[in-house]
């Protein structure tokens, strides 16, 4: 496999990484979607194409933690409906990294950043402009959605589904597909983080026979992980005492700005 051990990190190098995998259990536990700085951090210190699969057992104790911070509030229904089509988007994923060598991949990550980036500043003004009509439907406070069944409401979580299979799969970049679709499902804070958390625990370990078959992780990899994986626990604690005092706009504007200048980088490199 083209990746570095732990032993051919600088020290700088290796601080990025821990950077990166402490912000990995901040964003399990309080900003889901922020870890496409994580994303874009590993990207830029690994080889693009080994460091999905350096990243995927990080994501997971990140997932794990968040599972048991969070457990009693996933919506299952939600769950359900979508995964089927995360399946097929994984699938899709997986053919294209057989295909796709590093500078692709490095490329396409940029990409996925630059386009989840532009999305996001799209739907943050969409609901800034609708706030107030909105207002009148939203969801319970137990962070349950409004949920329809609907054809549209089927539609639009299959197109969200397949996208966020692909995306996680290729770059490890489904956060943000995914925050769209339950934001837009209409689940507030605990239900969005609970459901999430599930959502990506279960994407993430059907992810690793995928990996592993790619090559993309094998024993090397493990021990950089299992070295990072310390980082991600105190990130996850910090992510857990901010979630109800954190300045979200703020926050969420600083993240869509890392995303943007670590997709330029990716591309630009």
């Amino acid at each position: 496999m083209d990746t570095m051990t732990l032993w051919h990190l600088t020290g700088w190098q290796f601080a990025a990484l821990a950077f990166a995998a402490l912000l990995v259990g901040f964003s399990k536990t309080a900003v889901s979607g922020a870890n496409t700085v994580s994303l874009a951090v590993f990207a830029a210190v690994l080889p693009a194409r080994a460091s999905t699969g350096i990243l995927l057992p990080v994501l997971i104790a990140g997932d794990v933690l968040a599972v048991l911070t969070y457990r009693r509030h996933a919506h299952w229904p939600t769950l359900w409906r979508l995964f089927p089509a995360v399946a097929v988007g994984v699938v899709v994923g997986t053919l294209f990294l057989v295909w796709a060598d590093d500078a692709i991949v490095r490329t396409s990550i940029g990409v996925i950043l630059l386009f989840m980036a532009g999305v996001t500043m799209w739907r943050r003004r969409r609901d800034a402009a609708n706030a107030a009509a909105d207002s009148a439907s939203a969801s319970d406070a137990a962070g349950r959605p409004d949920g329809s069944a609907s054809r549209a409401g089927r539609v639009k979580a299959r197109s969200y589904g397949v996208l966020g299979g692909f995306t996680t799969m290729v770059a490890n970049a489904g956060g943000p597909v995914m925050s769209m679709y339950l934001l837009s499902a209409g689940f507030r804070k605990l239900g969005f983080l609970g459901t999430s958390a599930f959502f990506f625990l279960i994407v993430n370990v059907s992810k690793l026979p995928f990996s592993a078959g790619l090559g993309l992780i094998d024993g090397r990899s493990l021990l950089l992980d299992a070295v990072l994986v310390v980082f991600v626990v105190p990130g996850a604690l910090l992510g857990k005492w901010a979630v109800t005092r954190i300045n979200q706009r703020l926050f969420e504007r600083l993240v869509i700005a890392a995303t943007i200048v670590g997709g330029l980088q990716l591309l630009l490199a």
